[in-house]
């Protein structure tokens, strides 16, 4: 499918925007490929823009002081990512994003997505339903990490995404649930046998 086609059928669920409208919408968007392990943002890039993924698949995380790894994110196709923070507020990345998988994502500017979002009220209406989206299920994953146990968070996430099983690589679901890897194959074939 077309790049232009995946990214309309997406904004499509949410705003309604005339054949007009999308192209200009879309002419704001440049397409990138990416190999895998390439870095799109680093800690401590100027961040001005963020990325529709195409294909393939990213992750977001952050390395702390012990230089352990927190994944903050994956994002699959039609899913958005990017450091919000330092894109919003114009300061330096704190955290990381790279290709888990070869990608092809489309990148929007800072102040592209501003413009549009004061010259198309339906453009504006997609990115905040869409950041709305985003915070709800932040919080939804704050919760169930304060109070479900590692099991029913990896059978959340596998209910959610039965996909990443297949995509990412095992180390990296287990960062995302803050287990060991040892613990995460219990929890697969725990899962598996039911």
């Amino acid at each position: 499918m077309e790049p232009a086609a995946i990214l309309k059928g997406h904004i499509a669920r949410t705003a309604s925007l005339n054949d007009e409208e999308f192209a200009y919408f879309f002419s704001h968007f440049q397409p990138l490929s990416f190999k895998k392990g390439q870095v799109l943002i680093r800690e401590g890039d100027k961040v001005d823009c963020e990325y529709f993924v195409l294909s393939g698949c990213l992750k977001s995380f952050y390395i702390n002081d012990e230089v352990k790894m927190y994944i903050l994110q994956f994002a699959m196709p039609t899913w958005w990512t990017s450091d919000y923070n330092a894109l919003y507020t114009q300061t330096r990345a704190t955290i990381n994003v790279d290709c888990i998988t070869d990608a092809t994502v489309l990148s929007l500017g800072n102040a592209d997505r501003e413009k549009l979002c004061s010259e198309i009220h339906q453009v504006e209406h997609f990115f905040r339903w869409r950041t709305n989206r985003g915070y709800v299920a932040s919080q939804k994953r704050l919760l169930s990490y304060m109070n479900n146990d590692v099991r029913t968070r990896y059978e959340e996430l596998m209910n959610l995404y039965p996909q990443l099983y297949e995509l990412v690589p095992k180390h990296l679901i287990a960062s995302y649930l803050g287990v060991s890897r040892e613990t995460l194959s219990r929890l697969y074939n725990a899962h598996s046998r039911k």
